[in-house]
């Protein structure tokens, strides 16, 4: 099957005056053009993914060159068989990310060293070097680089509290941290330097950089890389795949994503078929019995189908008053 639809990925910490503005401009002008995808526009810069044909986003990374603003964005390039979004959405952030911090980090100002896939490779392998995912907790069981560090984090403005109360860790050794692009390790790596860490660098580009690159080809990364649109998971590692995920229930190698079926708790969770049918989709009883299970009404199961269910796992419904 031709792979005729590109899927772009890129970031560019540049200030933006009136950014506000330039966001809503920007959704019509992709609009126009026929692009889909996710962009967000801050004051700080862009961040955005999106998809189209050959045609409609090679337009857009031109004219996107040709605005002195973006003229040195690098556009991370997927060939896909469709598109990775169904709608166009450029939304204006007061941040491209959040670490939660009183007195941001300007990445223009104060980042970690840039380093390349190649030596970023050679960090993962030297036994005196800490490597630290920068991403959430379900990013990282889905995939990560061999050895890395797991921040206990759900969201990444979690992250600066985490290295705090692990500090001790960390604080005298050489510190090499990643992300999915770059753009969160832009920030991570400069807060780091400026908590007194002596030797931090990053992974140019990120990831996705990495497992594009000829030579070392995603090699010491396990699993699969998490992305943030309909295709979940994209490989990396081109050289060996090593399956990391886990099934939630039964602990099983498994990279097959879903969100619980409680909208109140929407964990993403890694679940095979057939655990997905037997829990009901729900990480938790509570999330199994909740009125507003979303794998329950999608099957449209009844009362009883559901207690069958529940049974075979030891539980029931919970008692109506």
């Amino acid at each position: 099957m031709s792979k005729d639809i590109r899927v772009l990925l890129y970031y560019q910490y540049v200030p933006i005056e009136d950014a506000e503005q330039f966001a809503k401009d920007h959704l019509a002008f992709c609009q126009e053009i026929g692009l889909k995808g996710r962009i967000l526009i801050a004051d700080e810069g862009i961040n955005g993914t999106v998809s189209g044909d050959f045609e409609t986003t090679q337009r857009y990374m031109d004219e996107m060159h040709a605005d002195p603003y973006f003229a040195e964005t690098v556009f991370k390039i997927d060939d896909e068989n469709q598109d990775a979004f169904k709608k166009m959405h450029v939304r204006y952030r007061p941040e491209l990310v959040s670490l939660n911090l009183e007195d941001d980090v300007n990445p223009l100002e104060l980042t970690g060293a840039y380093l390349s896939p190649k030596e970023f490779r050679e960090a993962i392998l030297d036994d005196d070097v800490v490597v630290i995912d920068a991403r959430n907790d379900y990013e990282y069981d889905l995939g990560h680089f061999r050895g890395s560090v797991r921040p206990d984090i759900r969201s990444f403005r979690e992250l600066p509290q985490w290295i705090r109360d692990n500090k001790e860790q960390f604080m005298e050794k050489r510190v090499v941290t990643y992300c999915t692009g770059g753009i969160r390790c832009e920030k991570f790596s400069g807060w780091l330097v400026r908590e007194g860490f002596k030797d931090v660098g990053q992974l140019h580009g990120g990831i996705a950089t990495y497992g594009k690159d000829p030579e070392v080809q995603g090699d010491l990364w396990d699993g699969q890389m998490y992305v943030f649109d309909s295709r979940i998971s994209v490989p990396i590692n081109h050289k060996e795949h090593v399956i990391v995920g886990r099934d939630w229930f039964d602990g099983t190698p498994c990279e097959r994503y879903m969100n619980c079926a409680d909208p109140k708790c929407n964990r993403q969770i890694l679940v095979s078929e057939e655990n997905e049918a037997k829990y009901l989709r729900g990480c938790s009883h509570e999330c199994r019995v909740s009125p507003e299970n979303r794998y329950v009404k999608e099957q449209n199961l009844s009362l009883d189908e559901v207690a069958e269910r529940l049974a075979v796992i030891n539980e029931k419904l919970p008692t109506l008053n």
